[in-house]
C-alpha cells in the first residue's frame, strides 16, 4: 500500500512537472528561434501569458458545430495527461503498470482522431483540410514510432518504457555502441519534427492556407478551448523531447526515492529538454518548410531508418 501511494505520489507530480514546464519550453524555442534570426525575442514567460489570455477570453459559439467540437479540447488535453503518466520522466519504476510504448502510441492515435474529427464537424474548407493532411502525416509517422519502441523491446525483453529506461541505464551503454540505436535515435528525431508540427514537415507559426496542417483543424476554437489546445501541444512536444532525452540519453534519472536524487534529476532532466530545443532550432534553422506532397518522402526515410535498426539489431546484436 505504501509503495503504491509513493508511486501515485511522483506520478502525480510528473504531471505538474509536464504542465508547468510545457509553456516554459514552447517559450525557451520561441527565444531560441528569434536569437537564431537575428530578431527581438520576447520574454521566456510569454506561453504562460498567452494561456492567461486565452483562458479569460469568451468562448465563442460556433453555427453548426456538435458536442464532438466542444468535447475534444477536454479529451485531447485529458489524454495528453494520461500519456505524462507512462514516460518515465526524473525518476525510473514508478509508471503505472500500463506504462506500455503501445498503449502510448495509442493514446497519440485517439488524441489526433478527436482533433481530427473536430476539424471536419464544423464542415468548412480549412477544417477538412487539415484533418485529411493530419491523418496522412500520422499513417506514415505511427509506424515509424512502433517500430522504434519495438526495437529497444527485443533490447529490453519489454516494451514497457520504464523497464526500457531502466535496462539502458543498468547496462550502462548508450547510442554510440550500437547500429541499432543511431538509425531509430535519427529516426525518433524525423517523426518529433512531424508529430509536434515543426520545419520542415510544418509550420507552427503559419496561417497559410498552402502551409496549414495542425492550424487549420484549430481556427475556429477560442477562448478556454484555444488556451486547452494550445497546452495540449506544448505538452506534446515536451513529452517527445522527454523521449529522446530518457531513451537515448538516460543520465542523471533518479533510481532512489531521496530529495537530493530527485532535485538532481530533475535539473538535469530541465538541461537535457533546453539542449533538445537548442537543436530543434537549429534543424529549422537550416531546414525549409518542404511541400507538402513531399512529406511522405521525408517521414518513408524515417520508416527507412527503423528498417535499418531492426536489420542492424539482427545481424550485429543479437
Amino acid at each position: 500500500m505504501g509503495d503504491c501511494m509513493t508511486t501515485m505520489l511522483i506520478i502525480i507530480i510528473q504531471i505538474i512537472f509536464f504542465l508547468a514546464l510545457a509553456p516554459l519550453l514552447a517559450g525557451w524555442i520561441k527565444c531560441c528561434k528569434c536569437y537564431m534570426q537575428n530578431r527581438s525575442a520576447p520574454s521566456i514567460l510569454q506561453p504562460y501569458k498567452d494561456l492567461n489570455k486565452l483562458f479569460l477570453k469568451q468562448t465563442l459559439q460556433v453555427d453548426g458545430a456538435s458536442w464532438i467540437f466542444y468535447a475534444t479540447p477536454c479529451i485531447l488535453f485529458s489524454i495528453l495527461l494520461v500519456a505524462c503518466t507512462l514516460v518515465p520522466g526524473f525518476i525510473l519504476n514508478t509508471s503505472l503498470n500500463i506504462g506500455d510504448a503501445i498503449v502510448f502510441v495509442g493514446l497519440l492515435a485517439l488524441a489526433r482522431f478527436f482533433l481530427a474529427l473536430a476539424g471536419m464537424d464544423i464542415g468548412t474548407a480549412f477544417g477538412g483540410m487539415g484533418s485529411s493532411r493530419e491523418m496522412m502525416i500520422s499513417a506514415l509517422a505511427e509506424p515509424s514510432l512502433l517500430l522504434i519502441f519495438f526495437i529497444m523491446a527485443m533490447k529490453a525483453g519489454s516494451s514497457n518504457l520504464s523497464i526500457i529506461v531502466s535496462y539502458i541505464t543498468q547496462t550502462s551503454f548508450g547510442i554510440y555502441i550500437y547500429p541499432s540505436f543511431i538509425f531509430i535515435f535519427l529516426s525518433l528525431l524525423m517523426i518529433t519534427l512531424a508529430e509536434t508540427g515543426r520545419i520542415p514537415v510544418d509550420n507552427p507559426t503559419t496561417h497559410l492556407e498552402l502551409t496549414m496542417t495542425h492550424e487549420a483543424m484549430i481556427l475556429e476554437y477560442s477562448g478556454k478551448y484555444l488556451g486547452l489546445i494550445e497546452w495540449g501541444a506544448q505538452i506534446k512536444t515536451m513529452l517527445f523531447f522527454v523521449l529522446i532525452s530518457n531513451l537515448f540519453f538516460p543520465w542523471g534519472i533518479a533510481s532512489s526515492l531521496t530529495l537530493t536524487s530527485i532535485m538532481l534529476s530533475l535539473c538535469v532532466l530541465c538541461g537535457k529538454l533546453f539542449l533538445c530545443g537548442i537543436v530543434i532550432v537549429l534543424i529549422e534553422a537550416v531546414l525549409a518548410k518542404m511541400r507538402l506532397f513531399k512529406a511522405p518522402y521525408f517521414l518513408c526515410i524515417a520508416f527507412a531508418l527503423c528498417l535499418l535498426g531492426i536489420l542492424s539489431h539482427i545481424l550485429f546484436e543479437t
